[in-house]
């Protein structure tokens, strides 16, 4: 069975945007989560332009540092994000954007998560399984606590 995906854009303000911070370069980490099993999915750059565009059309569209030109996500791999929300964090200099994950994944070399190397592993990459996520209710260890 295909899954059809829709392009849902985002409702915003104007006041909502001035509470994003950009870095010197204009830019804002974006983090992807897919919406189903909460997978982080990849990490990429916007700029204000690259953020109203995703919240407007439904997709990601993100700014590449390399090619200095923006990007919409699956446009060549058909690998599309299909936004279902978006957040900025406490301080406004992250952005979390939940989707709708089409196609094989979110990865350029073909994983569905670009993070799917894990240290510990002797060095070896460990591809992702679909699903697998860190179970929030265990505690970490040797992490700060508070801030």
């Amino acid at each position: 069975m295909t899954t059809t995906y829709t392009a849902t854009p985002i409702g915003f303000t104007d006041e909502e945007l001035e509470q994003v911070t950009y870095n010197a370069d204009g830019l804002v980490p974006a983090i992807v989560q897919d919406a189903g099993d909460h997978a982080v999915l990849m990490l990429a750059w916007m700029n204000e332009a690259s953020l109203r565009k995703t919240l407007e059309t439904g997709r990601t569209w993100f700014w590449s540092r390399s090619r200095q030109e923006y990007w919409c996500k699956g446009e060549t791999s058909g690998d599309r994000q299909w936004v279902r929300q978006v957040s900025y964090d406490c301080d406004g200099d992250t952005l979390l954007i939940v989707v709708d994950q089409e196609g094989r994944g979110a990865c350029h070399t073909g994983e569905r998560s670009c993070f799917y190397r894990a240290f510990g592993t002797s060095g070896s990459s460990t591809p992702s399984e679909p699903g697998t996520s860190i179970d929030p209710s265990t505690p970490s260890t040797g992490a700060p606590s508070g801030r």
